[in-house]
C-alpha cells in the first residue's frame, strides 16, 4: 500500500475524511462510557456500508470491539434508519422466515452478502487487536487504515502480523510485496485473505481519545480509583521514522 507521502492529495483527503468518520464513533463511545475506538466500513460504490465503537461495557460482551459491531451491521437486516445515524443493528427487526421465498424480500432484507467485504476498506481509530486482525482475514477485508497502533495486543504489525501469511509471515515483508494468485478468470487475488495495512492516520487526535477515557473516574470497577488529579496531556510524542497524518 502506498505511503502517506506518496500519495495525491485527493486521496490523502478522502482517507482523513473517512478517518474523521471512524474518530465520530469513537467520540460516541466515549460518551457512553466505552473505551474510545470507532470504525467505518467503506465500499468504492456504496461508501460507507458499516459503523461501529468499542461497547463491551455495555453490552458486558468482551468480542464486542468495533469491527465487530461495524461488520456485524453490515450483515445484519436492513436498519430502518439510514446507516449514517445508527451504529448497531435494530433488534427489534424481523427476521426472515421460510415463508420468504421471493429472492428479492430476502435481498431487501439482507442488502449486502459477506462478499462485499473483499472489496471494502476499514477506517479505525486504533490498530485492530488480534482478535479483529483474524476476523478480518476471515471475512477477506481488502484494506485497513487506523489511528494509533496497538502495542499490547495489535494484530496488524504491533504484536502480530496477522494480516500477513495469518501471522506466519516476517514482519520485514511490506505490504507490497504479498504474493498474489490468479483466478479461473485472470484477476489477482490476496494471498489466503492478506490484506493491506496503513497506520498512523490521525493518529494524535486517536490518542488524545484514548487519553480523555482513561483520566475519567470509572464508576464500574470494583476499587475505584481516584483521577480527579490527573492531568489530561495533550502533547503526542511523534513516531521516529513513522508516519502520521
Amino acid at each position: 500500500m502506498p505511503n502517506q507521502e506518496t500519495i495525491s492529495e485527493e486521496e490523502k483527503e478522502t482517507h482523513l475524511h473517512y478517518m474523521r468518520e471512524a474518530l465520530s464513533m469513537a467520540e460516541l463511545a466515549l460518551q457512553t462510557s466505552e473505551t474510545p475506538v470507532g470504525c467505518v466500513i467503506v465500499h468504492p460504490r456504496h461508501g460507507i456500508i458499516g459503523r461501529g465503537m468499542n461497547a463491551t461495557n455495555r453490552t458486558r460482551n468482551g468480542t464486542m470491539h468495533a469491527e465487530f459491531i461495524a461488520i456485524n451491521q453490515i450483515l445484519s437486516p436492513a436498519p430502518s434508519a439510514p446507516l449514517n445515524t445508527s451504529s448497531t443493528p435494530n433488534p427489534s427487526l424481523t427476521m426472515p422466515t421460510p415463508e420468504m421465498k421471493n429472492e428479492a424480500e430476502i435481498k431487501n432484507l439482507y442488502p449486502f452478502l459477506p462478499s462485499i467485504l473483499h472489496e471494502s476498506t476499514l477506517y479505525v481509530t486504533v490498530e485492530p487487536c488480534i482478535m479483529c486482525a483474524s476476523l478480518l482475514r476471515q471475512f477477506g477485508i481488502q484494506r485497513v487504515f487506523f489511528g494509533a497502533s496497538n502495542e499490547k495486543f495489535g494484530g496488524t504489525g504491533g504484536v502480530l502480523d496477522v494480516h500477513r501469511g495469518n501471522g506466519k509471515v516476517s514482519g520485514s515483508e511490506s505490504n507490497e510485496t504479498i504474493r498474489m494468485t490468479r483466478n479461473e478468470e485472470g484477476r489477482d487475488q490476496r494471498r489466503n485473505g492478506d490484506y493491506e495495512v496503513s497506520g498512523g492516520w490521525l493518529r494524535e487526535e486517536a490518542i488524545v481519545m484514548l487519553r480523555r477515557f482513561y483520566v475519567q473516574e470509572n464508576g464500574r470497577a470494583p476499587e475505584p480509583r481516584r483521577k480527579a488529579d490527573r492531568v489530561l496531556k495533550l502533547e503526542v510524542e511523534p513516531v521516529v521514522g513513522g508516519e502520521g497524518v
